[in-house]
């Protein structure tokens, strides 16, 4: 599991950020808290996943990559709005993978 260095977060989920990202990354379970991921199939523009979704063997073994956190489902569809308008805004098209190229490279960072 792997985490975006410029990590978008709901203004809700910004009070309990480090709360939702240590129970992510230490696998606890906790019943709010969403997180918004790199799709994992070519059809979709993202994922949007309750945490405790991420506790299945299947995400344990997994390479995601977490690009958004939020309080709640609604915040989420806001976040993972936000992420779509900046992409269009970035490089004119829906494909979070070349967006999150075009940032890393414009910003000289990388992926936690």
């Amino acid at each position: 599991m792997r985490w975006y260095h410029k990590l978008y977060e709901g203004e809700k989920a910004k009070e309990k950020r480090y709360s939702i990202i240590r129970k992510v990354r230490e696998r606890k379970l906790q019943i709010s808290g969403y997180v918004i991921t790199v799709p994992s199939n070519g059809n979709n523009v993202l994922d949007i996943y309750p945490a405790y979704v991420l506790l299945l063997p299947y995400y344990k073994e997994s390479d995601i990559l977490i690009v958004g956190i939020a309080a709640d489902y609604s915040e989420a569809v806001e976040v993972a709005g936000k992420i779509v308008v900046d992409m269009y805004r970035e490089i004119g098209k829906p494909d979070i993978r070349e967006f999150l190229k075009a940032r890393e490279n414009k910003e000289g960072s990388s992926f936690c």
